[in-house]
């Protein structure tokens, strides 16, 4: 059962090695901002709102919360089965909908679809998303929500899973790997040389590749891997502008619920715990330093001593 910790620093922000001493903030606690919902998933902070969107998949709906009053609403109901979220360099918001397409919401509220096809066939379920600095935006594509009617419509998957790629400036989709087993969180490094990306289905073991960007940025190199979680289930994931990256985590393991942080030496440092599994997260806050995690049927957040990345 939660609890709101009483006591400074909060014991469940864990430095793992002495080097994540210097990103946790002593008066700081990780607060608990919502609860009630199903499964929850894709956080995106905007801070010309001062609000924070996330997905709840099963219950086919965005929802906002509000920074100002902490109130929770529906921003969008018949969200098409929403996932991953983020904003382009606009301002715009990025939807993965398991509803077998990506979509940009414009200024007006207008939903445009950006692809819902490759070479013919239909999207299976895109899965999270990023947006990189010359507008290209880059999503994960596998099969888990067509899988049943939970969290999306049933159906078969005519993809391989994949990870793609549309061109900022013409739109035009591109496959950038088909290679991975489950492909599902994805961020770039701080200078974009980089692409991490988790593999959930990945036998036996789950992991976190890392990918050298090519150097006309439409593509990426030879993989390697860059973690293996073990029996950890790594999910979705961020980088902070020292090169760390935080990464959703758990499936029903108490030792294993929360956030891990992982150096860019791919070294464990730190964990935040949290009794529930954590699907996605995203910096916010106006800045960038306070981590939200959304983690199945609550929303919690927390102050660090370091700020996301732009972008992610």
């Amino acid at each position: 059962m939660w609890q709101q910790t009483e006591r400074y620093p909060d014991p469940r922000v864990i430095s793992l090695d002495p080097s994540f001493d210097r990103y946790r903030v002593n008066f700081s606690a990780v607060e608990r901002l919502a609860t009630g919902f199903r499964f929850i998933e894709g956080p995106v902070y905007f801070g010309d709102a001062r609000c924070l969107l996330f997905s709840d998949i099963p219950n086919n709906r965005i929802l906002r919360w509000d920074e100002e009053t902490g109130s929770v609403g529906v921003y969008r109901a018949q969200s098409n089965y929403a996932n991953g979220n983020t904003r382009d360099r606009q301002g715009r918001l990025i939807t993965c909908e398991h509803g077998r397409r990506i979509t940009r919401t414009e200024y007006d509220g207008r939903v445009t679809v950006l692809m819902d096809s490759f070479d013919g066939k239909p999207l299976n379920s895109p899965n999270d998303v990023v947006v990189a600095s010359d507008d290209s935006i880059w999503f994960t594509d596998p099969p888990m929500g067509i899988w049943g009617h939970y969290e999306g419509n049933k159906a078969e998957p005519e993809l391989p899973h994949s990870i793609y790629r549309i061109d900022g400036k013409t739109g035009e989709a591109s496959l950038v790997t088909a290679e991975l087993k489950g492909p599902n969180g994805l961020c770039f490094s701080p200078d974009e040389k980089l692409l991490y990306v988790t593999e959930s289905r990945g036998v036996p073991n789950k992991l976190i590749h890392v990918y050298d960007v090519l150097d006309d940025r439409r593509g990426i190199g030879r993989g390697r891997v860059f973690y293996d979680a073990g029996a950890g289930t790594v999910d979705g994931i961020r980088l902070d502008i020292d090169g760390n990256l935080w990464c959703g985590w758990g499936m029903g393991n108490d030792e294993l619920d929360g956030v891990m942080v992982l150096s860019p030496a791919g070294k464990l440092i730190g964990r935040i715990a949290l009794p529930e599994r954590c699907a996605n997260i995203c910096f916010g806050g106006p800045k960038r330093n306070r981590l939200f995690m959304a983690a199945s049927q609550s929303l919690y957040a927390v102050y660090v001593n370091t700020q996301g990345v732009v972008g992610g």
